[in-house]
């Protein structure tokens, strides 16, 4: 079954739209999100652009702020800070990768936990390991939810991640852990990889390399979650970290790239804001 995160995205952000209706009568206003894009990478345009339009249909105000890729790093903190102080904002995003000049790892501790929407900031990170309230990173989270809605079972499941960044890697463990899964985390250059991922029934893989995981990696029956966006060195054209041909006639359940993980990250990132504006609104009242 391949299954993909547009459908599933475009009906919970139909009832986001439903709930953000009843906030200008009950809070006197709509979520805020301010989206940072640093530079012109076609990527990151391509991407924030979705977020904009993702704002539209569920209702969230949205401004987005374009920098020059010249922008210092400096002036770059600075803005965020003065985001940080304004009242009228809830989330704030700083679009990735940023250029080399700048430390993402800076700018990501600098956005407030409050109003760190992707989940990124360290304080999130750790909260989520000590299972404390906190902001759940979106690609995480929309894989989890696209397991469920596919009704994968994931309690008692052996599930392999190949990837161990903060942004996927990491929390998805996590969650996986939080479901009652046994949960090997891995890498690109963990040894003998492939008896590794084939031990997996349910196998995400997140390390930006494409059709990095090939038919002889994965066994018949797997889940299989794509999580990479690569340009396919031979022909150009969007493909995952997985050889989605060659592995998907031995998958259960596998996702495409793209339109898989992808419309489910936006959409939770949706969901973030609204989490991140209720929680401040219900605090401040």
């Amino acid at each position: 079954m391949i299954i993909s995160g547009k459908e599933l995205s475009a009906k919970l952000k139909a009832e986001m739209a439903e709930q953000v209706a009843t906030f200008p009568a009950k809070y006197g206003r709509v979520p805020h999100l301010v989206v940072i894009l640093v530079g012109e990478d076609p990527g990151s345009v391509s991407y924030v652009t979705g977020k904009a339009k993702a704002c539209e249909v569920t209702g969230i105000r949205n401004t987005t702020i374009r920098k020059p890729v010249s922008i210092t790093q400096g002036e770059l903190l600075s803005l965020i800070e003065e985001l940080n102080k304004d009242d009228s904002v809830d989330g704030i995003l700083v679009q990735l990768p940023l250029p080399r000049h700048i430390s993402e790892s800076k700018v990501i501790e600098t956005i407030c936990k409050e109003k760190d929407v992707d989940g990124f900031h360290p304080l999130n990170v750790a909260a989520l390991w000590q299972k404390q309230p906190c902001t759940v990173a979106c690609t995480p989270k929309g894989i989890i939810r696209l397991l469920k809605a596919a009704g994968v079972t994931i309690s008692g499941k052996r599930a392999v991640v190949v990837g161990r960044s903060n942004i996927v890697g990491l929390p998805v463990s996590k969650l996986l852990l939080d479901e009652n899964a046994t949960v090997t985390i891995a890498h690109s250059r963990t040894a003998d990889l492939p008896s590794v991922t084939r031990s997996a029934e349910i196998l995400v893989v997140a390390i930006g390399r494409p059709k990095f995981i090939t038919e002889d990696m994965v066994s018949d029956g797997t889940v299989v979650i794509d999580v990479g966006v690569n340009r396919d060195p031979q022909t150009g054209k969007l493909c995952g970290d997985v050889d989605f041909a060659a592995i998907e006639p031995k998958a259960s359940v596998i996702t495409p790239v793209p339109g898989g993980v992808g419309p489910m990250t936006i959409c939770c990132l949706m969901e973030n804001t609204i989490e991140c504006f209720i929680r401040k609104m219900e605090h401040s009242l």
